[in-house]
């Protein structure tokens, strides 16, 4: 199966993209660019740091509903963007569960927590618990759980594949971190201003009916991901059966906002 669509991102406005899909078999259905290239993830980097928080709640090393963060938030708050912290500051502006406050230093935060829990770096526990088993050799983690990952398409469909049929987790687990939490949660979705709800799951955004969106319009409300700021994106669309990544190595901006859109619907038209 040949994916015409994925050639799309040569129209970007940016110096280096590359594109893929894959299914929950790990079929790489195409890839477009230099998908070996290893390129910053941005806030791309939060699904993977929150796949690895989930094997240390299945290890037993962590529990979703612990203290964890700002008095009386948890695990599953920080996951959640609810626990009241500032995106980027260690500043309280809400009770937990009370608005989706999308934080930066939430990850960080849990990133501190896990690695206090198991007595491991959290880079260094993110590469044993998910990075190495799922073969992702050219993906990093040095610095901040929020944002300072670094791969390449060929290891993110790696991982899209895992999180559609996962080994590495009980798909229970992953079930969970597909849902939304604290359904009904209004707030800020970054570069795409107030929504009313702001679904999001445990460390993935849920898309829902929001409006406007980074997806398509063709997208199913099922659908689940991240963008980052550095220009990157990873989306998993259940009634689709596919996931698709795309790096780049241009800020995100009006450039994105316009051409997102148009090349996720071209990807679903293709499937």
């Amino acid at each position: 199966m040949s994916l015409k669509s994925l050639a799309l991102i040569e129209n970007w406005p940016v110096p280096t993209a590359a594109a893929g899909v894959v299914r929950a078999d790990g079929t790489v259905l195409g890839t477009h660019g230099p998908a070996g290239q290893r390129l910053p993830l941005a806030s791309v980097t939060k699904p993977l740091a929150a796949y690895a928080v989930l094997v240390a709640y299945e290890e037993g090393a962590v529990e979703l509903d612990e203290p964890a963060g700002p008095a009386g938030s948890t695990v599953r708050h920080l996951l959640a963007h609810t626990s009241g912290l500032a995106f980027d500051e260690h500043k309280v502006t809400a009770p937990p569960g009370e608005r989706r406050l999308y934080s930066n230093v939430g990850f960080e935060q849990l990133g501190d927590h896990v690695a206090k829990a198991t007595d491991i770096p959290f880079g260094e526990y993110l590469r044993q618990a998910v990075l190495e088993p799922l073969g992702m050799a050219s993906t990093t983690l040095d610095g901040s759980p929020a944002k300072d990952g670094v791969s390449t398409v060929e290891d993110l469909l790696r991982f899209a594949a895992e999180v559609q049929a996962p080994r590495l987790l009980d798909p229970r687990t992953v079930a969970e971190a597909m849902t939304v939490h604290y359904p009904g949660t209004k707030g800020v979705l970054p570069g795409y201003g107030h929504q009313n709800p702001n679904g999001w799951g445990l460390g993935f955004e849920i898309r829902d009916s929001k409006s406007p969106h980074w997806t398509g319009s063709s997208s199913s409300p099922r659908t689940f991901g991240h963008f980052g700021q550095s220009g990157t994106f990873l989306w998993i669309d259940p009634d689709a059966r596919a996931a698709c990544v795309a790096l780049t190595d241009r800020a995100f901006g009006p450039w994105a906002i316009e051409a997102w859109p148009v090349f996720t619907d071209a990807v679903l038209a293709d499937l």
